[in-house]
């Protein structure tokens, strides 16, 4: 199926889910993680934080797990004027606040460069058995993920089984390493 219809579909299949299906898939995916021994041998995760209003995975069982394994948590801040990110470490005093897109990110904080980074939680729509993902089309974590090292892990989280495939990838498409669902985790 092509981006656009996948992207339309699976916001659909989002906005079906109860808050109750959201908080238990989310649990889920945390628990997969922890049983995911590969993932734990890095220091620096970046993670997302969820959009609430967009139904995403709630990343914050994942914020947990990476507390309590004393893992380096770094979060992005936005810049929508050159469609990027920019990274910072979370700690006890970053402040979060949503920008005007809903979007919760630190306010300020240290700024940790790219290639710093080890591993990656990416949030998504759909994704296919290649490992090809969708997100909402910005290309936010493309360029973000183009700037990180080659052995970086990717690792898409979704509550949904992979698509067979997305027929219009684009060469400046970056693919999954990995997927973590409810069901446990898929490798590409």
């Amino acid at each position: 199926m092509r981006k656009a219809t996948l992207r339309t579909l699976y916001k659909n299949k989002r906005a079906q889910l109860s808050e109750d299906q959201i908080e238990q898939f989310s649990i889920d995916i945390a628990n997969q993680a922890l049983k995911f021994d590969k993932l734990w041998d890095y220091q620096n995760y970046h993670l997302f934080l969820s959009i609430i209003s967009q139904k995403e995975v709630n990343t914050d069982f994942l914020l947990s797990v990476l507390q309590g394994k004393d893992k380096n948590v770094l979060l992005s801040k936005s810049d929508f004027k050159n469609a990027s990110l920019s990274h910072y470490l979370l700690t006890d005093s970053t402040v979060i606040k949503a920008n005007d897109y809903g979007i919760p990110e630190p306010e300020h904080g240290i700024a940790i460069p790219v290639h710093q980074i080890e591993v990656v939680f990416i949030p998504l729509l759909a994704y296919d058995q290649k490992g090809n993902r969708i997100g909402y089309g910005k290309g936010f974590y493309d360029r973000f993920l183009a700037q990180c090292k080659p052995e970086t892990l990717k690792v898409g989280l979704s509550f949904f089984p992979a698509e067979d495939t997305i027929t219009d990838v684009n060469p400046n498409d970056i693919p999954l390493d990995y997927c973590i669902t409810p069901q446990g985790v898929l490798k590409f």
